[in-house]
């Protein structure tokens, strides 16, 4: 039995967990190279209204499906990479679950989203607009750097434990 799983169930979870780690990469790489330099370009009130815009609307998009099933994937894929081990691919896929769930969907949680929750109560004109948009840009996009390039290497490392297990 424990075959059939490894032979069904892993390679269908990296597969899908390398191409969710990917998109969500690719999501997470766009804002950090252009949609928040954009950002910090235009007026705080416009900026803060886009951000909350997009605050909004992804969290009812097709994207959360892929948030939330990447990491039960990843679950997944560590619970299989213990309960039969396969030394370099077993190792591959621990690295990816652990870096995608701890530095990419766990940062989200404790980062990000607060930063969002706060700028949806943050007024978007006065004095203080500008500084807390420009601090909110600024830290926002470095955690947002962190869940990229996380999401980057968990693709990798799954791409990875593919090959190896394929070999």
């Amino acid at each position: 039995m424990e075959e059939v799983i490894m032979a069904a169930i892993l390679p269908a979870a990296l597969v899908f967990a390398a191409i969710g780690c990917g998109l969500i990469a690719g999501v997470f790489f766009a804002f950090s190279t252009f949609i928040m330099t954009a950002f910090a370009h235009i007026p705080p009130e416009q900026g803060i209204a886009a951000m909350n815009s997009i605050n909004v609307t992804i969290v009812r998009s097709p994207f959360m499906i892929l948030f939330l099933v990447t990491p039960v994937l990843c679950v997944v894929i560590a619970v299989l990479a213990f309960t039969s081990w396969r030394e370099g691919a077993s190792v591959w896929m621990l690295a990816g679950a652990a870096v995608y769930l701890l530095a990419s969907f766990l940062s989200t949680i404790a980062f990000n989203v607060p930063m969002n929750d706060g700028l949806a109560t943050m007024s978007s004109s006065g004095a203080d607009a500008l500084s807390l948009w420009t601090s909110y840009l600024k830290d926002w996009t470095w955690w947002n750097h962190v869940r990229t390039i996380a999401s980057l290497l968990a693709s990798i490392a799954f791409v990875r434990a593919m090959m190896i297990l394929s070999a």
